[in-house]
């Protein structure tokens, strides 16, 4: 049986990775699949654990070898998913996240239609940019080119299918799991998962 692509989105301050990271501690079912980047690695980023980080020209002899599952310009770098990151996995019945921009989840989905995807929003504009500055990682003008992008981002959360305001984080961390949950108890999972089950059922007495 084929796995569930998962498609999670949210503009830049809005908590993504904190709620995809408590979510996957939580349930083991999902692997997260690993992103390629050009950009230069932030304090306390690994290589291979985080993004893998590769060169601007390293990442378009990828592309033009046609390597990527999905791939974009985000903030002046190349960000993009590697097929051989998703489809192995998927074929072989497992779960996979992608932790992705709208850009790369518009790619995805016109390939994966039955992909499900989840847009997570801040629980206010200032909220977004306070989570921005905490960081102290970006200067002044970095901060204000990703707040002017996120606004722009935050526009597409109409092309998912699940969005989770993350106010509370435990609370977003909840819902994100009972999407997942949710979406392995679909009919169409559940005749295959448990075929054998859903037969003798029906046939039980006869």
């Amino acid at each position: 049986m084929r796995g569930t692509l998962f498609i999670v989105a949210a503009p830049s301050g809005a908590g993504k990775s904190s709620i995809v990271n408590a979510c996957l501690a939580r349930d083991a079912n999902i692997r997260l699949s690993i992103s390629f980047t050009s950009r230069a690695p932030r304090p306390g980023e690994r290589h291979a654990e985080h993004y893998h980080f590769v060169s601007a020209d390293e990442f378009k002899a990828m592309v033009a070898a046609g390597d990527f599952f999905e791939h974009a310009l985000v903030h002046g770098d190349w960000k993009g998913t590697a097929k051989q990151s998703v489809e192995p996995q998927l074929a072989a019945g497992k779960d996979v996240l992608l932790e992705i921009d709208w850009q790369g989840a518009l790619q995805v989905r016109k390939q994966v239609p039955d992909a499900v995807s989840v847009f997570i929003l801040p629980p206010s504009a200032d909220a977004l940019e306070h989570r921005m500055r905490v960081r102290g990682q970006d200067s002044e003008e970095t901060i204000q080119r990703r707040l002017a992008a996120a606004r722009e981002e935050m526009e597409h959360y109409v092309d998912f299918d699940y969005v989770i305001v993350n106010e509370h984080f435990e609370t977003a961390v909840g819902e994100m799991c009972a999407i997942f949950t949710a979406s392995r108890l679909r009919r169409p999972m559940q005749d295959l998962r448990h075929a054998n089950l859903i037969q003798a059922l029906l046939h039980a007495g006869s």
